[in-house]
């Protein structure tokens, strides 16, 4: 027995001595003090000798085992202290290496001229009113003078969820909502985004941005209209901007009005950007419908008001000189670093 628990510890020096690595060492752990280890086994075959012959044999195997389990003790720390110096290595930062720059970023050209555009209108008074982008035909149509056969409510031009649902055609809704909802007098704009079924191009897209106005009250006229947008368009291109309105036609204001900035280019002179008219077209406006007023609870004959409503991506193309609106969508970072 004594020969055989030397050739036993000779091998288990030389098992762990091999070992590079953690699970070497378990393994080797096993192969010697496992449930079917070589130590275990000279255990089991104790049981052959006779009663004078086991407390020998027996302290033989003991010793043998805290010296294979004191090796093995040795190598699991020395293997436990270089794996960990391994992994800090590996782990560790060179703080010398130049940093990986990010650059800071800013808001967009539409985000801009919207907070121009609302903060403009906040300071003369006016409120910020919202409404869903999703909207039944009665609120984007029927309240708004639109009737069933006129041609905004073709598939051309609007798109459709089923036959009373479409996505919103313009802020418009959010005005008759607020008239229906809030006591008067009413004094709001309502930005957001609407559809339309446009093919994209330099100056349309499906999907875009509006800010439409709206103010109700007793007494208003054609001449508070004048006075609020001659504020903006000063507000948005400078002191020396004018305005022009030319006689147009919409369903929800009578009378109605385009609406011309003095060109920023030329300065109203005449130049090639505003076809040498001095003027470039930027909004609709006009004296709320009676009708309008009446299909939403207010009396006409007590009350009047103003509305008028502007693309921000097209204030944004004005105001940033921008020749396609379409650059305002492709995320090209060479366009928007210059905002």
């Amino acid at each position: 027995m004594k020969e055989r628990l030397v050739q036993i510890e000779s091998d288990a020096e030389r098992a762990i001595a091999q070992s590079a690595n953690l699970r070497d060492i378990e393994e080797a752990r096993l192969r010697f003090w496992g449930k079917k280890g070589e130590l275990t086994a000279v255990l089991r075959g104790m049981a052959a000798l006779t009663p004078e012959e086991r407390p020998a044999a027996g302290q033989l195997v003991n010793e043998a085992r805290a010296r294979i389990e004191a090796r093995l003790s040795e190598a699991e720390a020395r293997l436990t202290r270089l794996a960990l110096e391994q992994k800090i290595a590996a782990e560790t930062l060179d703080i010398t290496l130049p940093g990986k720059r990010r650059s800071p970023g800013h808001k967009h050209p539409i985000t801009l001229a919207t907070e121009a555009i609302c903060e403009t209108f906040l300071g003369m008074g006016y409120q910020i009113a919202e409404g869903p982008e999703i909207e039944i035909d009665h609120f984007n149509f029927e309240l708004l003078n639109i009737p069933k056969d006129h041609p905004a409510r073709d598939t051309q031009d609007t798109f459709y969820i089923d036959d009373d649902v479409v996505l919103r055609t313009h802020t418009s809704p959010v005005q008759v909502r607020t008239m229906l909802t809030r006591p008067l007098p009413i004094k709001i704009i309502c930005p957001g985004r609407v559809y339309r079924v446009d093919t994209a191009d330099a100056t349309h897209s499906p999907v875009f941005h509006q800010i439409e106005g709206l103010v109700v009250d007793r007494g208003i006229t054609m001449g508070d209209l004048v006075g609020a947008l001659s504020t903006f368009a000063k507000n948005i291109f400078g002191e020396d901007t004018k305005i022009r309105l030319r006689p147009h036609h919409f369903q929800f204001t009578e009378p109605s009005a385009e609406v011309d900035v003095t060109c920023w280019e030329c300065g109203g002179k005449g130049c090639r950007l505003c076809k040498n008219e001095g003027f470039i077209e930027l909004l609709g406006a006009g004296v709320v419908n009676p009708k309008v007023l009446k299909m939403c609870g207010i009396d006409p004959e007590v009350y009047s008001g103003f509305a008028f409503g502007l693309g921000i991506e097209r204030v944004a193309t004005c105001k940033y000189n921008i020749n396609s609106m379409r650059l305002l969508y492709e995320n090209d970072i060479r366009f928007l670093r210059q905002f």
